[in-house]
């Protein structure tokens, strides 16, 4: 289902101090509701989590980062309680084949992480039926940028932010993480938006694989990485492979957890990015389950599963840190 935003803009030159009203398409297809509709059936055992808050966890909404085309850009953060955080934050990239998809789909295990100790951040970005690749990658690495200029206020260590995603927000924050020296990725060449951790939640890895290919660069039907890509591999191999994340590893890439439904189209390229990193001796993870949905951390019992997973490799790599 497609619905209609009006979104009023200041137009700048000639047109200044002149309100214009601009026609932008919202699709709306994907909701959790939509997936568990479509889901229960084959996979009775998913059900809805419930959000339960702990003493001293607060979260604040819709918090502008960024200004562009007009309007605002915001996120919202989730404090753990004073007594349990931990120093590290999480930004969680949510999904919906990049033209799809909110911020509050992430709620859920946001709430989960921020009770174990973690600071998470939910951004929105501009989706592909707003703006094309990499508007959504400059605008999530905007927003990285806002954390760590505020790590003294969120009290969390600048060096210490995760950033993870599911689906298309995996294949996203898979890539930032491991593209962070990419200019074409940034508003501001003087960025500095590295992470110590990239977790993907059944995110793309490598755009280029015959697997990857099969799915995502489909003739008959329309293909939403196309459509976010500008057009199809054919027409547009390099972009394609600009927007890989195994194109980028190197000996400074970080740390990274990938979890698969088992549906392993969805994270194709993961057997070279994990074999790579494991030449460089950085620390990584794979998890794959048996083959449940694909937007499996939307329910429960994948839900609490997915918390728990996340939790246990970031307390391993603070382990590491505490070394001698």
């Amino acid at each position: 289902m497609k619905s209609w935003l009006a979104v009023f803009v200041l137009i700048g030159g000639m047109y200044s101090g002149v309100a214009k009203a601009v026609d932008i398409v919202v699709d709306d297809s994907y909701s959790p509701g939509e997936r568990f509709a479509r889901n229960k059936a084959k996979h009775p055992e998913i059900r809805w989590p419930v959000l339960q808050f702990r003493p001293g966890q607060s979260i604040k909404f819709e918090q502008p980062y960024k200004t562009i085309g007009g309007r605002d850009l915001h996120l919202d953060i989730f404090h753990p309680s004073v007594e349990n955080k931990n120093g590290q934050a999480i930004i969680l990239v949510h999904g919906g084949g990049w033209r799809s998809g909110n911020k509050s789909h992430f709620y859920p295990l946001a709430n989960l992480l921020s009770q174990r100790g973690y600071l998470v951040i939910t951004p929105e970005y501009r989706l592909s039926v707003e703006a094309k690749y990499p508007a959504g990658l400059i605008d999530i690495n905007d927003a990285i940028n806002w954390v760590k200029q505020r790590s003294d206020l969120l009290q969390i260590e600048p060096d210490n932010i995760a950033i993870g995603g599911g689906s298309s927000g995996g294949q996203m924050a898979a890539l930032l993480g491991h593209a962070s020296a990419v200019a074409e990725f940034h508003s501001n060449p003087k960025q500095n938006t590295q992470v110590n951790a990239v977790i993907s939640l059944d995110g793309v890895l490598d755009f280029t694989t015959p697997l990857a290919l099969k799915f995502e660069n489909k003739k008959k039907a329309h293909s939403a990485a196309a459509l976010w890509l500008g057009g199809d591999y054919e027409s547009n191999p390099d972009v394609w492979q600009q927007a890989s994340a195994v194109t980028h590893l190197n000996s400074n890439s970080p740390a990274t957890l990938i979890i698969s439904s088992g549906q392993l189209r969805f994270t194709a390229g993961s057997e070279e990015l994990t074999s790579t990193l494991e030449q460089y001796g950085i620390v990584n993870q794979y998890i794959e389950l048996d083959e449940t949905l694909h937007t499996y951390w939307l329910f429960e019992p994948y839900l609490s599963q997915t918390a728990q997973w996340i939790d246990t490799f970031l307390q391993r790599l603070r382990q590491q840190g505490k070394k001698p």
